[in-house]
């Protein structure tokens, strides 16, 4: 690993004061097929199969779980679409992509690289396992220790797949609820991992209120320090504003609200719950706020499908400098306190303690 003020980003070790204006949780490349939901019954007909239009990208952004062509988003349409991005999210101020494809979502770290390098942004890529179902047999028959040496490797010597990368933090670490044992290995490995290295972690938890808190027992019992450690997608797991401040008492990690643009209330992968809007996630984050946990909040997307992207109709990386920040200086929040979220918080949790 690098020193205490540095991070591996994909082009070498980078200073902690030059990330500049940061995304936690973003995707630039990845497979998303495991979660593939097939279309209403009423729309089969109708859903499109290929590249999206004005014509169909309605029924996509209502059920983008119901496009395979949309899931995936390591071909070379999402690749183009991808730099085209890049370029606006740099237009715009931002300086870091926190890459959050871990093993079971085929990261792209060739991709990366070329992004970074010809983009100016940085990139910095995670290590550690995704969620069972998107793993292969082999790598679901792993121990708890040959984990963590693999995540080891990747932090301390380079990626398997790219032995002159190493990673930067470990992440995302995902699981189901309830949590699969494999899952639970994958935790106990990264609070082991992390007690030992001082690295920065990030969580992607099941679809339940209880999982972030039970994240948190499994991972900090194995040793791992929850103020290095992000709790992702709290804006669609702790729907409640109760539910939300029991956890931010409770635990000392970051609280990241990373579905960003967003804006469908249905969501496919848990219907029985009404996703927030960005004004909805505005107000969580006032709330945490108004009890002074401002600096354990942080802001991303989490673009994971191609109608997320600008040359897809969507809103792309972008959409939180260009459109959310400024609604958040019309709620009143002040610039210094939006600095703290993008720059100050990010860089405070890649720090090596």
């Amino acid at each position: 690993m690098t020193d205490k003020d540095s991070v591996n980003t994909v082009l070498g070790s980078k200073r902690l004061s030059e990330l500049g204006r940061t995304l936690t949780h973003e995707h630039l490349a990845m497979d998303f097929h495991t979660f593939y939901v097939p279309p209403p019954k009423h729309l089969k007909f109708h859903f499109p199969e290929g590249c999206p239009s004005l014509q169909n990208i309605g029924y996509i952004r209502q059920y983008p779980y119901s496009s395979l062509y949309n899931l995936k988003l390591n071909d070379g349409d999402a690749a183009k679409a991808v730099y085209k991005d890049m370029e606006l999210f740099k237009e715009a101020g931002g300086g870091t992509i926190v890459e959050n494809s871990s093993h079971g979502l085929k990261r792209d770290i060739s991709l990366m690289r070329n992004v970074s390098r010809s983009m100016g942004i940085n990139v910095i890529a995670g290590t550690g396992f995704y969620v069972a179902s998107t793993q292969e047999a082999s790598v679901l028959a792993m121990t708890k220790e040959e984990m963590y040496n693999l995540m080891c490797q990747e932090l301390e010597e380079g990626c398997v797949e790219c032995s002159h990368v190493k990673a930067g933090f470990i992440g995302e670490v995902g699981s189901n609820w309830p949590i699969e044992d494999f899952e639970k290995r994958a935790i106990c490995a990264t609070g082991e991992l992390q007690a030992q290295l001082r690295c920065s972690v990030s969580f992607h938890p099941g679809r339940d209120a209880s999982a972030p808190m039970e994240i948190m027992r499994i991972y900090q019992e194995a040793g791992g320090d929850a103020k290095r450690a992000i709790m992702s997608h709290v804006d669609r797991t702790l729907m409640k504003k109760e539910q939300l401040m029991e956890f931010a008492d409770a635990t000392k990690c970051y609280i990241q609200f990373d579905l960003f643009g967003t804006e469908c209330s249905l969501y496919q992968l848990n219907p029985s719950i009404d996703m927030l809007s960005d004004a909805q996630r505005i107000k969580r984050i006032a709330l945490l706020k108004k009890e002074k946990k401002l600096d354990r909040v942080l802001m991303s997307h989490d673009i994971h499908t191609k109608h997320r992207l600008v040359y897809f109709g969507g809103h792309g990386y972008s959409h939180i400098e260009n459109n959310v920040m400024p609604k958040m200086i019309n709620k009143g929040f002040t610039r210094e306190e939006l600095e703290l979220i993008a720059v100050e918080n990010p860089k405070r949790w890649l720090t090596r303690q």
